[in-house]
C-alpha cells in the first residue's frame, strides 16, 4: 500500500500546518490545490511535496488526484459568498471522491462542538462533511478544534504601541478553550499516519483554558505593552459570528479532551507558549 497522505487546503494556514507536520514525520505527501504556480504551491513543491491541481467543485479532478493516496487530510472552510451551505457542498463533494478513488482512510478537521447541534452554521456545515463520511462507509476519524489562537494574533501589540486592546463580543470573566494552528496540524499529522490506531476516533482538541481577562494578562506578560479586554455588542456581526459568541458565552461550550490531545500531540502549546513562538 502506498504511505502517500493527500492534504486539502495545504496552501492555507491549518492544511499546511497538516504538510509541516507529516514532513517532520518522514511522510510523502500530496498537495491539493486550485493553483499549483501559486507562491505557496511552489515552495510546497521545493520542499519535495508533490503538488497536484484539484478543486472540490470538480468531483472528476478531486477523484483523479485522490488516486493511490494511504489516507486523507480533509478540511473545509465556510468562506466565500456560499458560506456554510458552499463548505457542505464542498465536503460532501470531496468525501465522495474519496470514496470513489478508495481512499483507505480519511482524517477529517471539523470542529469543537459539531457534535452537538449548536446551531451556528458554520458548525452544522461541518457536522453535515462529518455525517457524510460516517455514512460512506471509509474508515476515517474526526478532529475537532476549538477557537484558533491565532484568531487573535490580529489584536495583538505592534509596533511601539503604548497599550493594547483584545476586543471580542463575549464576557471577559467566561472560559474560552484555545489552539494553535500548529497543534491542529500535529494531531491531524498523527492520526493520518496511524490509521489502525485512528480509525473511529473523534476527538476535541484544546492546549489551553483561559477568560479574556487571563488572556489580555497573558499578553500583558509576555509583551510588556498593558493590554486590556474591551467587550463589545454582537449586533457589530453577522448572524453565524454572533451565534458562535452566543454559544461561547454560556457554558458548557467547547469540551475538549486535554488529556486525548497530549497523548496524541506531547508538544502542545498553551497560550504564553504561543505568544512566546510568535516572536
Amino acid at each position: 500500500m502506498s504511505d502517500l497522505i493527500a492534504v486539502v487546503g495545504a496552501t492555507g494556514k491549518q492544511g499546511g500546518a497538516v504538510v509541516d507536520a507529516l514532513l517532520e514525520r518522514g511522510a510523502a505527501v500530496r498537495a491539493l490545490t486550485r493553483d499549483a504556480n501559486s507562491e505557496r504551491a511552489r515552495a510546497l513543491a521545493a520542499r519535495g511535496v508533490e503538488v497536484v491541481v484539484a478543486d472540490a467543485e470538480d468531483p472528476d479532478a478531486a477523484r483523479t488526484a485522490l488516486d493511490g493516496v494511504a489516507a486523507l487530510s480533509l478540511m473545509t472552510t465556510f468562506a466565500g459568498e456560499d458560506g456554510p451551505r458552499g463548505e457542505t457542498r464542498r465536503g460532501i463533494l470531496l468525501v465522495e471522491a474519496a470514496r470513489d478513488a478508495g481512499v483507505p482512510f480519511v482524517v477529517h478537521s471539523s470542529v469543537g462542538g459539531a457534535d452537538r447541534e449548536t446551531g451556528i452554521p458554520h458548525f452544522e456545515s461541518k457536522r453535515r462533511v462529518e455525517e457524510a463520511l460516517e455514512a460512506s462507509g471509509v474508515a476515517h476519524a474526526f478532529v475537532r478544534p476549538v477557537f484558533f489562537m491565532e484568531n487573535l494574533a490580529y489584536q495583538l501589540p505592534a509596533g511601539e504601541t503604548v497599550e493594547a486592546v483584545v476586543r471580542l463580543p463575549m464576557p471577559g470573566d467566561v472560559p474560552l478553550q484555545l489552539i494553535a494552528v500548529v497543534d491542529i496540524g500535529r494531531v491531524v499529522a498523527a492520526l493520518a499516519t496511524d490509521p489502525g490506531r485512528a480509525s473511529g476516533m473523534a476527538v476535541e482538541i484544546a492546549g489551553d483554558e483561559l477568560t479574556l481577562e487571563q488572556i489580555v494578562a497573558e499578553i500583558s506578560a509576555a509583551t510588556g505593552v498593558p493590554t486590556r479586554f474591551e467587550r463589545v455588542p454582537l449586533d457589530a456581526m453577522d448572524d453565524d459570528r454572533a451565534s458562535m459568541f452566543r454559544w461561547f458565552s454560556t457554558l458548557p461550550a467547547y469540551q475538549a479532551d486535554f488529556a486525548a490531545t497530549r497523548a496524541l500531540d506531547p508538544q502542545v502549546l498553551g497560550f504564553a507558549e504561543w505568544l512566546v513562538a510568535r516572536r
